[in-house]
């Protein structure tokens, strides 16, 4: 008679520790960016954890990783669960990569218990969740999704003037044996455990996040042109400076988002051009996050924002380039109430939130019934090697986990587990 699963929270904590070391920085951070010789090493980790009990391995055309519990009816559409393993250039050991472990870890507690699933369940790892490397991010759930086109995903180029395609032939031809399935193969569920990147569960007292939905965010790329001068020679009234094109806009841009409190807005990169003390700029391009619950308010800061840069550009030419339109999405109320049931019934407090972060979940919720569950991380710190989640959260995460994929596979009433 098969054994209700459990996870082995000493395991977990022992593979995030482990894949930490594929582009590990001083002080537990993490470099591994998109298809990086980084992540071909932690390709190679997950592999071999998923061969010592049986998954299938393979891949996609966007780079996506599987590893797959096959079940009694292949013919199901399978449950789909975890996160992303690629980092922030100074990231930390827990964003992305707890999520993929712990779903890891769940099937892996399926499977050691000697129980067989009607549906399939794969772990997922996506490709370039964090647009730290390739923008904008999210590409491997949004080419999953079908809401880009590979073409266009293929050619964005890095800052070194690789392109993804490149990038993800040097990766697929590290792994010449792995199974290839269709990019955007029919999902039952997702669930994707993730830490919450803020501190409200810390500040609450609560182990469990119940996620009701992701802020909507839009991303732009702005370039403003003008010309090359001597800093020394050329009239200030006759200049065409970018850079002093750039300071108007951002301080107009920033008065802009007052009055708002809810209101996410960061210029976040800016490089000009030529750089040199004794030239005048003639290129600025810079990046805008902005984000907002609210997809109605969302809009009207976003139309502010364009209208500023047209407004304040002059005598340099600009060129706006939306890059990502995201708006606000809820989660499954059903795959709520089950993450809250299994909360109390292992006594971890819960709270319901809304993430104000972006996740490759909002993808698979235009697909298919999903989910999210946070962990706390300590001060609510993310993307930095100070990031940091106990190890008693991220077995709670991962317990949660296994509950919800207990039922969506078709386990919690068959074969004997209770």
């Amino acid at each position: 008679m098969p054994r209700r699963p459990s996870i082995s929270a000493e395991r977990l904590w022992a593979r995030l520790m482990a894949l930490g070391e594929d582009g590990a920085l001083p002080g537990n951070g993490v470099n591994r960016q998109a298809l990086s010789s980084q992540e071909i090493l932690a390709w190679r980790r997950l592999h071999a954890w998923g061969a010592e009990t049986g998954l299938v391995p393979s891949t996609d055309a966007a780079g996506n990783f599987f590893l797959t519990l096959e079940g009694a009816l292949p013919h199901l559409a399978p449950v789909l669960a975890g996160s992303h393993i690629d980092s922030q250039p100074t990231g930390g050991l827990f964003d992305g990569a707890f999520g993929t472990l712990a779903a890891l870890e769940a099937v892996t507690a399926i499977a050691e218990a000697g129980t067989k699933p009607e549906r399939s369940i794969v772990v997922v790892a996506w490709m370039n969740e964090e647009g730290s490397r390739f923008a904008p991010g999210m590409m491997g759930s949004d080419l999953f999704a079908g809401s880009r086109t590979l073409d266009e995903v293929m050619a964005t180029r890095d800052a070194d003037g690789m392109t993804v395609g490149e990038a993800l032939r040097t990766v697929h031809d590290a792994f010449p044996d792995l199974e290839h399935k269709p990019l955007g193969f029919p999902i039952h569920t997702y669930i994707e455990p993730h830490i919450e990147q803020a501190d409200l569960l810390e500040r609450s007292g609560a182990v469990i996040g119940v996620v009701s939905g992701i802020q909507g965010k839009k991303t732009y790329e702005v370039t403003l042109s003008g010309h090359e001068a001597h800093a020394g020679t050329e009239p200030m009234e006759r200049r065409r400076d970018a850079l002093q094109a750039f300071a108007r806009i951002a301080v107009r841009m920033q008065d802009a988002m007052a009055g708002d409190d809810v209101v996410k807005f960061t210029i976040g990169r800016v490089e000009v051009e030529p750089n040199a003390p004794s030239v005048v700029p003639a290129k600025v391009t810079f990046r805008i996050d902005l984000r907002h619950p609210d997809n109605a308010t969302l809009d009207r800061f976003s139309a502010r924002l364009e209208h500023i840069v047209a407004d304040e550009a002059a005598p340099c030419r600009h060129q706006i380039r939306r890059l990502v339109d995201a708006p606000s999405n809820g989660f499954d109320a059903g795959l709520q109430l089950a993450i809250r049931t299994s909360a109390a019934r292992h006594g971890y407090p819960a709270l319901d939130l809304l993430s104000a972060a972006g996740h490759d979940a909002r993808q698979m919720a235009a697909l298919a019934p999903s989910a999210m569950i946070f962990i706390p991380c300590r001060g609510g710190i993310s993307h930095h090697p100070d990031e940091w989640a106990e190890p008693e959260h991220v077995a709670a995460g991962a317990t949660v986990l296994l509950d919800l994929l207990l039922e969506l596979s078709g386990l919690s009433s068959n074969q004997g587990v209770a």
